[in-house]
């Protein structure tokens, strides 16, 4: 307002390069039953499968492309409805620091195996000149180039933690590394919201008369069929009647 008093002021922070701040990536990977007597199929054009849907009803012919009289013709109702899978649209995630476990990182690049540098670690990290202590666990995070090393004492880690790089033996030489807390997440609040998928159709009602690859073959050659109201398909798949099926979908990155 107005009315208050003009007061000069300065505001100090700490400024960091993009590239440091540690973000939270969700990479969507969605299990999407399938019942018996349905497909999936995925076009390369949303346009095509939003035009696909609003067909609803499609009369597909099994005669694989044959030249057939009218009354030799077989054909089968197919219905093509929309695909809708739950994604998170807000995610709340408490911390918790572990109180015997270690985060090991900027590991070097030795062409070793994951159980060789597991074992090495251990060797320099249970030795108390090292500062270590007995290790009642490890575990290598995946693709993170990342270690978890959990003690058997109280208090080894936070006093590794606070040294926060160390000049490890491994090998021949000896490597820094780079020594932080470890932390576990519990998702405490979890919303969803129904998202429809654009370019993917399913397809319900499809009668067991064809062996499974030569229905999907059917099913491919006819709603790629631009006469059809088809497109380029990218991807299709088919789960005969009286068995089930899970189609997972990922990131779309096209």
């Amino acid at each position: 307002p107005s009315s208050w008093p003009e007061k000069k002021m300065v505001f100090k922070g700490l400024v960091a390069d993009k590239e440091d701040v540690s973000k939270l990536m969700l990479t969507p990977l969605i299990h999407y039953p399938l019942l018996g007597g349905s497909a999936l199929i995925t076009f390369e054009k949303a346009e095509v499968a939003q035009r696909i849907i609003e067909m609803k009803e499609h009369m597909v012919e099994l005669s694989c492309g044959e030249e057939l009289e009218e009354f030799d013709r077989c054909r089968v109702r197919v219905q093509a409805a929309p695909v809708e899978i739950l994604l998170p649209s807000a995610l709340e995630i408490g911390l918790t620091q572990n109180s015997r476990s270690i985060l090991v990182s900027e590991l070097p690049n030795l062409g070793i195996s994951e159980e060789a540098l597991l074992d090495k670690l251990e060797l320099f990290f249970s030795k108390t000149k090292n500062g270590g202590s007995e290790v009642e666990s490890r575990k290598f995070l995946g693709d993170s180039g990342q270690v978890v090393l959990t003690f058997t004492q109280d208090g080894v880690a936070d006093l590794l933690i606070e040294r926060g790089h160390m000049e490890v033996l491994i090998g021949k030489g000896k490597h820094k590394v780079k020594i932080s807390p470890c932390m576990n997440g519990d998702i405490t609040n979890l919303q969803l919201q129904p998202c429809r998928c654009p370019r993917t159709v399913v397809l319900l009602g499809i009668p067991d008369v064809l062996d499974e690859e030569s229905m999907r073959d059917t099913l491919e050659i006819h709603f790629q069929k631009g006469s059809r109201g088809g497109g380029e398909v990218d991807a299709l798949c088919y789960v005969p009647a009286g068995r089930t099926g899970v189609a997972v979908f990922v990131e779309d990155v096209g």
